[in-house]
């Protein structure tokens, strides 16, 4: 599996979370915004092609660690190996989820 199918992936996720998760959001009607700082957007490409990488290497499905990650924010589902668990911490989930909502989105 490649990296966009990672994308497909967790936008279903998120997708499942907040319409079947643990509660109803938005009950008042208003759109709510959410800004995220654009500065991150690079790094956080980076970010996930190196940890990608490194649980690719180690024989893990990186798809699925990834999720695990985002959705939990429990770290170990990431490896060590090229200091893929440290690295991925410096970023928010919520940053590393934009990204991937936004290039699956710019490949349609």
């Amino acid at each position: 599996m490649g990296i966009s199918n990672i994308y497909c992936i967790l936008v279903f996720i998120m997708y499942l979370t907040v319409v079947t998760g643990n509660g109803v959001m938005g009950l008042n009607n208003e759109t709510m915004m959410y800004k995220v700082d654009k500065d991150n957007t690079n790094q956080a490409r980076e970010i996930l092609l190196t940890v990608y990488d490194a649980l690719r290497e180690k024989g893990y499905n990186p798809i699925s660690q990834i999720v695990g990650y985002i959705l939990s924010g429990d770290p170990t589902y990431i490896t060590n190996h090229k200091n893929a668990r440290s690295v991925i911490r410096k970023i928010e989930r919520d940053e590393l989820l934009e990204e991937l909502v936004k290039a699956y989105l710019s490949e349609k």
